[in-house]
């Protein structure tokens, strides 16, 4: 089992920047992706950015690109979220996702409890 914990949400006023992290632990032999993914109230959860394998391939969604920047910190198995220029629709609850094998190899899906990052004007 992998245990995801969030950090870095809170209050922002528009055209702030917020950066949020993620810690993943617990049985992980190989992360193979890292992601933030948002949900806004009454909308579907979507993904913000991913980053991808052992070269650390990027994407990112259209309306954070340029904005946002998503890295990670191999060694502590952490993902970070940098947000500039926050607009009033980055308002959601913005959960980690994490890719992973165990030691026997099983590949596993695991979601942060969420954090809500909320911009104002």
């Amino acid at each position: 089992q992998v245990q995801l914990v969030e950090s870095g949400g809170g209050l922002v006023q528009a055209g702030g920047s917020l950066r949020l992290s993620c810690a993943a632990s617990g049985r992980i032999f190989r992360i193979v992706a890292m992601a933030w993914y948002r949900q806004a109230p009454g909308n579907q959860r979507e993904l913000v950015a991913a980053i991808i394998g052992n070269d650390g391939t990027t994407n990112y969604a259209d309306s954070v690109k340029c904005r946002f920047t998503i890295s990670r910190d191999n060694a502590k198995n952490t993902v970070y979220l940098q947000m500039n220029s926050r607009r009033l629709e980055d308002t959601a609850v913005y959960y980690c996702n994490v890719q992973s094998r165990d030691y026997g190899l099983r590949w596993g899906d695991y979601w942060g409890q969420g954090t809500q990052v909320t911009v104002s004007s």
